[in-house]
C-alpha cells in the first residue's frame, strides 16, 4: 500500500484527538489531506514527535493522544519507546508509517526492513503492538488501540511513494503551537 493510501484510511477515523506529527512527508501529507487545529506539525526536530506526544498524553490524561511517526524518526530516538512504555500513558496511541527509507532526504534505506519496530515496542513494554500491511487492516487495528489501554503501537507498512510536490505546512511554528493548545483548551 502507498503511504498516501494509508493516510486516506486513517485520517477519517480521527475525531477531536490531538495528533502530534513527525516531520517530513508525514506532516505534509496529513496537512494536505485534512488540516486540523488539533494537529501539531513538527517542522524539523526529527525523532521528537513521540517525545512531544508523550508529554501531551501525560498532561492531558483524559484525552486520547495520537502520534503519527515514521520509521526513521523512531530509529533516531529509539530510547523514547522505552520511556513511553515505562511511563505507560493509557491514553497514547503511537502510529508509525514504515516505508523503510528516509524519504524526505533522498530515500536512503532505514534499518526498519530488518528491525521489526512493533516487536521493539512490544519488548519495551507497550501492552499492544500491531503491524498491518493492507489498507483494510488499518481501521480494525486503530479501533482496537483506541478502545484499549495504552500505550498502543501500530506499525503501518507502506511503499515509499510520497509525492515530492506535496505542499509544505503553511502555518508558522507559533501558529501551530497556538492552534494546538487552543484545541485542547489550554491556550
Amino acid at each position: 500500500m502507498k503511504g498516501t493510501e494509508a493516510f486516506k484510511e486513517i485520517i477519517p477515523l480521527l475525531k477531536g484527538e490531538p495528533v502530534v506529527h513527525a516531520n517530513g512527508y508525514i506532516c505534509r501529507e496529513s496537512f494536505q489531506q485534512q488540516d486540523r487545529e488539533a494537529n501539531f506539525y513538527m517542522i524539523g526536530s526529527m525523532g521528537l514527535a513521540s517525545s512531544i506526544g508523550l508529554g501531551v498524553a501525560l498532561c492531558q490524561p483524559d484525552k486520547k493522544v495520537i502520534v503519527f511517526d515514521g520509521d526513521g524518526n523512531v530509529l533516531m530516538s529509539m530510547g523514547t519507546l522505552a520511556m513511553i512504555a515505562a511511563t505507560a500513558p493509557k491514553n497514547m496511541v503511537h502510529i508509525v508509517f514504515d516505508n523503510q527509507v528516509y524519504e524526505s532526504t533522498g530515500s536512503q534505506k532505514s534499518l526498519s526492513g530488518t528491525i521489526p519496530l512493533e516487536e521493539v515496542a512490544k519488548s519495551s513494554g507497550y501492552p499492544m503492538a500491531f503491524r498491518v500491511t493492507k489498507k483494510e487492516e488499518i481501521k480494525p487495528a486503530f479501533k482496537k488501540l483506541m478502545d484499549g489501554k495504552g500505550p498502543g503501537f501500530l506499525l503501518i507498512k507502506v511503499e515509499p511513494d510520497f509525492d515530492p510536490k506535496t505542499g509544505r505546512v503553511t502555518h508558522t511554528p507559533e501558529e501551530i503551537k497556538t492552534r494546538f493548545m487552543n484545541s485542547m483548551g489550554a491556550g
